[in-house]
């Protein structure tokens, strides 16, 4: 087994948010392979949206809400079950995890504490320019902000 150390740490809960994007989904399985070789169990996170409200009728917001949580779980059991899938066939332990939240940054950060991770590992995106300078960088921000160490996979 092959432990990798920063400074005298040695990481065994590593927490990874998964957007369900191309990048996300390519990162899976380096995330696994890593958290194989090192005998680090996994967290795997997604974070869903806050329901927007933008209706001037209580009725209409109803369905509406409805429908969006049954998507975002959807969605969320779908990414979250490609981790768990991919952790099984490497015989990784993990768990999954989800919240909701306006702020991906800060629910990633929060949840690495509050399941106790020691290590947060994200994709890149790698949007640049205007662009990235518009949409933000969720690992940006989580780099920023973080009191954990954070691995970023591009």
């Amino acid at each position: 087994m092959v432990s990798l150390f920063l400074g005298e740490k040695m990481f065994k809960h590593i927490l990874m948010p998964t957007d369900g994007s191309e990048t996300s989904k390519r990162t899976i399985q380096d995330c696994i392979a890593f958290a194989r070789e090192i005998g680090a169990e996994v967290t795997a996170l997604h974070v869903i949206p806050e329901y927007p409200v933008y209706a001037y009728q209580a009725e209409m917001l109803v369905d509406t809400r409805e429908q969006f949580t049954n998507e975002c779980i959807e969605c969320a059991n779908e990414y979250l079950g490609d981790v768990k899938t991919a952790a099984k066939e490497a015989g990784v332990k993990c768990d999954t995890y989800t919240v909701t939240s306006d702020y991906p940054y800060a629910a990633i950060i929060q949840a690495a504490q509050d399941k106790q991770c020691d290590l947060i590992v994200m994709a890149s995106h790698g949007r640049k320019g205007v662009k990235g300078l518009l949409l933000g960088s969720e690992t940006q921000k989580v780099l920023t902000h973080s009191q954990i160490p954070v691995l970023v996979y591009r």
